[in-house]
């Protein structure tokens, strides 16, 4: 059984980077993975960029933060 794996990404004004890493992150050969991004309070489009990933992808889990 493979154990599960948790990355954690912050992301504070990386919207033009941010589809990038996650692509780079899901591409992996170990499947069993949980993505954990945590938004810092943006005034980019990050956080749109995280929501738009975790709807498409139920590995990710997006959260906010003031």
């Amino acid at each position: 059984m493979n154990d599960l794996i948790s990355i954690v990404i912050p992301a504070y004004n990386i919207e033009a980077y941010l589809a990038r890493t996650l692509d780079s992150v899901l591409a992996q050969t170990y499947e069993n993975i949980e993505v954990i991004v945590v938004n810092d309070g943006s005034k980019d489009g990050t956080g749109a960029v995280m929501d738009r990933y975790a709807a498409l992808d139920p590995r990710i889990r997006a959260i906010h933060k003031e």
